[in-house]
């Protein structure tokens, strides 16, 4: 699987990015890059910048489910002739110290889609496309074809989040020709860490599975047109404490297969006041 394209800082970045032609920028969403690419065998393999998973992350358990449960096989399988020869690359958000409105986020958005055919990645606006078509959400666009003569770094006003309040993390300034970098905000850089949640993991859960969770998780059991299972709620809420407080609990250095054992109980007490056993 081809390895994630690099994403330099502007000011790092290779002159003729900014030398001629025209600019999309798309928000810099903060969480782990991730890829995928389907097999022969119809199969969604993940991996993240470097190394293919065995075992799914907890960062990114969120983004692999909804990818896998949203990607239009069908739809791909019929419109190229190899499925193998792509590889696409997105975030799975999460909280980098940047609270999102995680009840609008996408559980993964998609940045670029490469293709070994013609061995480099799709056109930005195509790449988008692709997305679109195939059941997956695109980054957001902030602007599109900005002319380089336009474009001024010093004084480009980072804009707001499409994903909650404030400014944006940064924004990625690409090409049609694949080139590709991120222009900060100094303000995130800059900003203090939330403190780690340091607890065993019992009270970790008791303090992140609320009622509001659990109701995002049951709705979103009920919207696939699935039965509401215990299994189904605390694998969800799970997934949602992972990336909503990943920072802090990533900080705090948390046994996340313990945090995801106390949830599950948590969640399962819960339910099983509502009447929910199975």
């Amino acid at each position: 699987m081809k390895s994630y394209p690099p994403l330099p800082r502007l000011a790092d970045a290779p002159e003729e990015l900014l030398a001629s032609g025209h600019l999309w920028l798309r928000e810099d969403v903060t969480g782990p890059r991730i890829r995928f690419q389907m097999t022969s065998a119809g199969l969604l393999v993940f991996g993240d910048r470097e190394h293919r998973f065995d075992d799914i992350p907890p960062a990114y358990r969120y983004a692999v489910r909804y990818v896998r449960d949203r990607f239009d096989r069908d739809a791909f399988g019929d419109a190229v002739s190899e499925p193998t020869d792509f590889v696409f690359f997105g975030v799975a958000p999460c909280n980098l110290g940047l609270d999102y409105d995680w009840a609008r986020l996408p559980p993964f958005l998609g940045h670029a889609v490469w293709t070994d055919e013609q061995d480099r990645l799709l056109p930005v606006d195509t790449a988008e496309q692709v997305f679109e078509r195939l059941g997956l959400d695109p980054v957001n666009t902030v602007e599109k074809e900005v002319n380089v003569r336009d474009f001024h770094p010093g004084r480009y006003e980072i804009p707001d989040s499409a994903w909650g309040n404030g400014p944006a993390a940064g924004v990625i300034v690409e090409n049609r020709r694949g080139g590709r970098a991120l222009l900060r905000n100094p303000a995130f850089d800059d900003r203090d860490s939330p403190g780690p949640i340091r607890d065993d993991p019992a009270s970790v859960a008791d303090r992140l599975v609320t009622s509001d969770r659990i109701e995002r998780a049951v709705g979103e059991v009920e919207s696939a047109g699935n039965p509401v299972t215990t299994e189904a709620v605390r694998t969800r809420v799970f997934e949602m404490v992972a990336r909503e407080e990943y920072i802090r609990l990533d900080a705090a250095g948390v046994d996340w297969d313990g945090l995801r054992s106390a949830v599950g109980s948590v969640v399962g007490a819960a339910l099983g006041r509502r009447g929910v056993d199975r």
